[in-house]
């Protein structure tokens, strides 16, 4: 997460909204975000609803859930989709951030 705030300001500039969705109740997730002074949304999804609709993996081997990462458009269409193998396999910032970028051009020559 500390890589998506380091870019936070270039992710909000794209109007792109960061929703990070974790398996923690809302109270270790608020103690986390106050700790952490994180600018962005943060979903406890302790049920796993969010989880078992996107389709994350959990690993018990691997301590608990993959990392994943979706871009879904103003329609509501997930557009990119990332499961990683393990905890540090996360695409780098710039690699969404130019994803957006398509997304937004894409948008503005369709309307």
């Amino acid at each position: 997460m500390a890589q998506l705030r380091q870019d936070y300001d270039k992710f909000t500039a794209l109007d792109t909204e960061i929703v990070v969705v974790g398996p923690d109740n809302e109270k270790a997730f608020l103690e986390y975000w106050k700790k952490h002074d994180l600018p962005f949304i943060g979903l406890p999804d302790p049920t796993h609803a969010v989880l078992k609709r996107f389709g994350q993996e959990v690993n018990l081997f691997k301590f608990g859930r993959m990392p994943a990462q979706v871009a879904i458009d103003k329609q509501g269409v997930a557009r990119f989709v990332h499961y990683g193998h393990d905890a540090t396999d996360i695409p780098a910032n710039e690699e969404i951030l130019d994803l957006l970028r398509t997304m937004n051009e894409e948008l503005h020559v369709n309307n």
